[in-house]
């Protein structure tokens, strides 16, 4: 049984990490291991919930723009055709997504994927941070790839933020147009991602809420809160140019995870 002060403290690592190009789902996964905290990954996928309800707050008068645009058939304005960009993009991450989603499902448990998962964040910040701005907007084929990232992004330790935006500022797209896509993006792929979550564990989550609904209610909570300070502190620092340098976070944590997973001996110290 989840107690309250796990999920408070799981909900506090989503809220800091979902945002800032770190990996959310990396540092969950890492924090489980080592201190042996058995929970679904449906958990996870409620806390991604949580931190969702943060977009919808920040994001709400594109999102009711794009949804009025769309539903009175002006298909030829900005918002409209951001509106198909999502939807391509939805399709791009939904397609790998679905097709490696055993593989994907089974990096969560296995601290060598972590590992190698944030060692790959950091390459990606890396270059974002060498990449030249071609153009202000995004165009279709950065939505594609934009997609594909967050389909990789899948796996825990590869920051879903920091490789959808830092991919799409390496093709050349303008930094706070591609992060504002990357966070719309998002909104379909956490849903979709909670609705699969939810019919593929239905059998161990009705179970698992009835005996947690309170300590899930909590790190959801938790999770928005702290992920509303967070995504403010992000919008910052995109506009400031310095996004790239949480590659040397996530290297330095990536050195950290594999020596854990191939030293496990280590991880005792923790316990």
């Amino acid at each position: 049984m989840l107690t309250l002060l796990q999920s408070i403290i799981l909900g506090v690592i989503q809220g800091l990490t979902e945002w800032f190009p770190v990996s959310s789902s990396g540092h969950l996964a890492l924090y489980q291991n080592i201190f042996g905290i058995d929970v679904p990954v449906l958990y996870d996928v409620y806390l991604h919930l949580g931190t969702l309800i943060v977009l919808f707050i920040f994001f709400w008068k594109d999102i009711t723009r794009i949804f009025k645009d769309v539903f009175t058939l002006k298909l030829k304005t900005k918002n409209s055709i951001l509106a198909w960009y999502i939807i391509s993009g939805s399709i791009a991450t939904a397609v790998i997504g679905l097709t490696f989603y055993d593989f994907f499902s089974s990096t969560f448990y296995d601290l060598r994927y972590i590992g190698f998962g944030f060692l790959f964040s950091a390459m990606i910040l890396y270059f974002s941070g060498k990449a030249k701005q071609k153009r202000d907007s995004i165009n279709l084929s950065d939505s594609l790839v934009v997609g594909f990232f967050q389909a990789i992004a899948l796996v825990p330790g590869v920051s879903r933020s920091g490789a959808t935006i830092g991919a799409g500022m390496i093709k050349g797209a303008g930094k706070t147009e591609v992060a504002r896509f990357s966070f719309l993006l998002s909104i379909p792929a956490v849903l979709g991602a909670a609705i699969i979550q939810s019919l593929g564990y239905f059998g161990e989550a009705i179970p698992f809420l009835r005996e947690n609904l309170a300590a899930v209610a909590i790190g959801i909570l938790f999770a928005a809160a702290t992920g509303y300070l967070t995504l403010k502190g992000l919008i910052k620092i995109i506009e400031k140019g310095v996004f790239h340098k949480f590659s040397w976070y996530c290297l330095a944590i990536g050195i950290f995870t594999l020596i854990i997973a191939f030293f496990p001996e280590y991880s005792a110290i923790f316990s």
